[in-house]
């Protein structure tokens, strides 16, 4: 069989098209990113816009989210004042998106709280019943209420919802974090067969330890040190976890490149939970 070499020009132009295609590929849609202030809803927002996208920010941080907002460039995103427990703030929020643009292609709901080491013998169930708010109900709310929107466009949408290792393995958080976690993706395998029918995927995606504002606020620890936890415990040596890493990973989901893509639960572990599990 001959071996054909594309002049350079050829080549240059595959890649230079390649690239093209890759940097455009949310061009046109319209998304909702919750928890979208700091962490990896920041990082995704500033990836998304980079990729074409018109990004609705959501959080109940005011100050970072419109300083994002701007940052990115008006044009290109706006913040939304929103607390996900609240279902008419979400419904608002939705609404908001779809006046704002016309339309709703792509749900990334990132929001999420996180509580304390505490052994279950002690567990709190105020903390619990607020971690399962946010982390559960309120993604249920926003999945509901996005897809509704996107039903009555005719919209083949893409929901994403960040879940966690915790979402496959127990010991790697709190209980309620893993409580809410583990109901999390039975929500998104559920709601991936209820919204098929529509052209609606739905996905989750899966990091391991990131040394996001969340944790580290939550458990008081510097990046560093959730960084270093997270390496001396992966199973794939030589590269730290990023929240970009995330967010890329939610950018694929977003994309007409996961086109057949439903009901999964993307892992950006480094492989940790097949090995642990």
């Amino acid at each position: 069989m001959p071996l054909y070499i594309l002049p350079r020009t050829s080549i240059d132009f595959v890649q230079e098209k390649c690239m093209e295609r890759l940097n455009h590929s949310l061009e046109g849609k319209v998304v909702i990113i919750t928890g979208g202030a700091s962490g990896i809803g920041a990082e995704s927002v500033r990836l998304f816009t980079k990729h074409g996208a018109r990004v609705v920010i959501v959080d109940v941080q005011d100050k970072l989210g419109q300083e994002l907002a701007v940052s990115v460039g008006e044009d290109k995103a706006s913040y939304y004042h929103c607390d996900v427990t609240n279902e008419t703030e979400v419904e608002n929020a939705v609404k908001f998106t779809v006046d704002k643009h016309g339309r709703l292609d792509v749900l990334f709901s990132n929001a999420g709280v996180i509580e304390p080491f505490v052994s279950i013998l002690d567990l709190n169930l105020d903390v619990l019943d607020r971690t399962i708010s946010v982390n559960l109900r309120g993604a249920a709310a926003f999945i509901k209420h996005a897809a509704r929107a996107m039903v009555e466009k005719g919209t083949r949408g893409s929901i994403i919802c960040t879940t966690s290792v915790a979402a496959e393995i127990a010991g790697t958080a709190p209980h309620g974090y893993t409580a809410s976690k583990h109901g999390l993706l039975g929500l998104i395998r559920s709601a991936s067969g209820g919204l098929g029918k529509y052209g609606i995927r739905v996905n989750g995606v899966a990091p391991f330890g990131v040394a996001t504002p969340l944790v580290c606020n939550s458990f008081k620890i510097e990046p560093n040190v959730v960084e270093e936890n997270t390496l001396a415990s992966a199973n794939l040596k030589g590269i730290v976890l990023k929240a970009s890493h995330v967010a890329e990973t939610a950018l694929f989901l977003a994309s007409d490149e996961s086109a057949y893509v439903s009901g999964q639960n993307l892992a950006v572990d480094g492989g940790y939970t097949v090995v642990k599990s």
